[in-house]
């Protein structure tokens, strides 16, 4: 395999990796990115941790997810039942907006 051959399967599985995310990032409240892995999912718990105590102790994030969706476009499965990170980087929690494209059920006018 040659080495525009290879280029062209990664540009390929990346592609394909955009495309699954954009069909089912609704279906998700929570976008959470550590250092490694981009996460979506619907429950997450975010814990603060301490090694060696409080004062001057060293930081870590405890991160656990249910029923996620994991951008890697090596993984053959991207639906994890449950995931457990753990990490002295930042982690980012971020809500996701509901789709503007929603019609507003509750304004006069508009069908229930």
């Amino acid at each position: 395999m040659s080495a525009e051959d290879l280029e062209k399967y990664e540009t390929d599985m990346e592609l394909q990796l955009y495309r699954e995310y954009r069909d089912v990032v609704g279906l998700f409240s929570y976008v959470v990115e550590t250092e490694r892995r981009f996460y979506l999912t619907n429950t997450v718990d975010l814990q603060v941790r301490t090694v060696g105590g409080d004062a001057g102790g060293e930081v870590f994030f405890e991160l656990t997810m249910a029923d996620a969706w994991v951008w890697d476009m090596y993984r053959p499965a991207r639906f994890v039942k449950n995931v457990r990170v753990l990490t002295f980087k930042d982690v980012n929690v971020e809500e996701l907006a509901k789709s503007e494209l929603e019609l507003p059920h509750d304004r006069p006018g508009f069908p229930s």
